[in-house]
């Protein structure tokens, strides 16, 4: 009874920790951008996470996780609306449900997941994007895209049963990439803010809070305790402790490495760079965080801080708008985590890392195409994009009559 207990009580943890990722990511990006549009990205956030929590216990857990049978293709399958408990022959709540947590755990801990995917996207459209059509993305998004993708893995689908099973062990595809493709095609179809380029440069558009987007790095660093602690699915004390230490010092790395690199190429010391440095590892490591040493761990984040920067960067010459750095840190460090598991740690082979580019692209294909037909259907529909004047003076004004700071005086620019 002492391990079904500990099991539990370690899962509701991590379901906290993650609960609490949710107020790292509005700091990141309200302090990204700029002051007059604070509570439009605010109230998205809490749009997504109460949305998202609702969506997942009617449709969602049961497209995640619909019990595929034996001989089907693992795409699509559906166990019914609502969540209801396994119950043993006494109608008592089944405890013996998975490794000694509960069913409604389960839940809880998954469901905290479901809605990160779309607190993503709304970073990389933040202060220029209507907010009914996102509202509208979010729930199509986190109530039917995330949930299917996640059952070709988690839920048993036909990535788990490849010859060599692809694998992903908290998401840095199944979570991460999943929002990081619809970012792209977000940002693609949206247009870059108004004075972003000028004669085909990018321009710095700097963020009004540094101090909150630094504070929302650090909470996310420790949600990441149980975003990958949790994915364990147990207190298993070796699991959980490597995990954590792998997860710790791919961030580390990450933060380290991005400093450095954007510091030798750019000549200034750049905070947003160490911060997203230290997000890449984060996001670079979740995918195999738990078949990592500890070197393995401080590799795969260094060069996730590597690709950062040259992620944004190549980003920024696209000409794509994305004011938070959202595609590089989760789709680019999403794909290099995801193929790392197939390079480095106990499952490194040339089958594995076959495993892992199908995973890669079976997602890529489907959430760009899914993403792309409900965005650009809003687009030709209701449109997505603010007016200029709006978007000048700012959405908190515009769609919310709101200012988040009426003390202090608007900065425009």
């Amino acid at each position: 009874m002492e391990l079904l207990t500990t099991n539990n009580v370690w899962m509701m943890i991590c379901t906290a920790l993650v609960f609490f990722m949710h107020l790292g990511f509005a700091f990141l990006e309200i302090g990204l951008t700029r002051q007059k549009n604070t509570i439009n990205i605010l109230f998205k956030n809490i749009f997504i996470i109460t949305i998202g929590l609702l969506l997942y216990a009617l449709v969602g857990f049961n497209l995640m996780y619909p019990g595929f049978a034996d001989g089907s293709t693992g795409i699509f399958g559906f166990a019914g609306f609502g969540i209801t408990a396994p119950l043993t022959e006494a109608g008592v709540l089944d405890l013996a449900y998975n490794e000694g947590y509960t069913y409604w755990t389960d839940f809880l801990f998954q469901g905290m997941f479901a809605a990160t995917a779309a607190t993503i996207v709304s970073g990389a459209v933040a202060e220029r994007m209507k907010i009914l059509p996102f509202m509208i993305f979010t729930i199509l998004y986190v109530g039917l895209v995330y949930p299917i993708a996640g059952s070709w893995k988690w839920g048993g689908g036909f990535l788990q049963t490849l010859e060599t099973p692809f694998y992903d062990f908290a998401g840095s595809t199944l979570v991460h990439s999943v929002g990081g493709w619809a970012a792209l095609v977000a940002v693609f179809l949206l247009g870059s803010r108004i004075g972003k380029f000028k004669n085909g440069k990018a321009q710095a558009i700097p963020g009004h809070n540094i101090p909150l987007a630094t504070a929302g790095v650090l909470i996310l660093w420790l949600g990441w305790f149980g975003f990958n602690g949790g994915s364990v699915l147990s207190a298993d004390p070796s699991l959980t402790s490597l995990t954590l230490v792998t997860t710790c010092l791919a961030a580390a790395a990450g933060g380290v490495v991005a400093a450095l690199v954007s510091t030798i190429m750019y000549k200034n010391l750049d905070l947003t760079m160490f911060l997203n440095g230290i997000l890449g590892g984060l996001v670079g490591i979740t995918a195999g965080a738990d078949q990592m040493s500890p070197m393995d761990g401080i590799l795969i984040g260094g060069i996730a801080g590597t690709i950062i920067v040259f992620a944004v960067s190549l980003i920024d010459k696209l000409r794509l708008d994305d004011p938070v750095g959202a595609i590089a840190v989760h789709l680019v460090c999403g794909i290099w985590g995801t193929l790392a598991v197939g390079i480095f740690g106990n499952l490194a082979s040339v089958d594995q890392f076959l495993s892992q580019l199908i995973g890669v692209g079976s997602y890529a294909i489907f959430c760009v195409i899914t993403s792309f037909i409900i965005i650009y259907t809003l687009k030709k529909t209701m449109g997505i994009r603010v007016s200029e004047k709006e978007e000048i003076e700012g959405l908190d004004a515009h769609e919310h009559g709101m200012n988040a700071y009426p003390d202090f005086r608007l900065n425009e620019h």
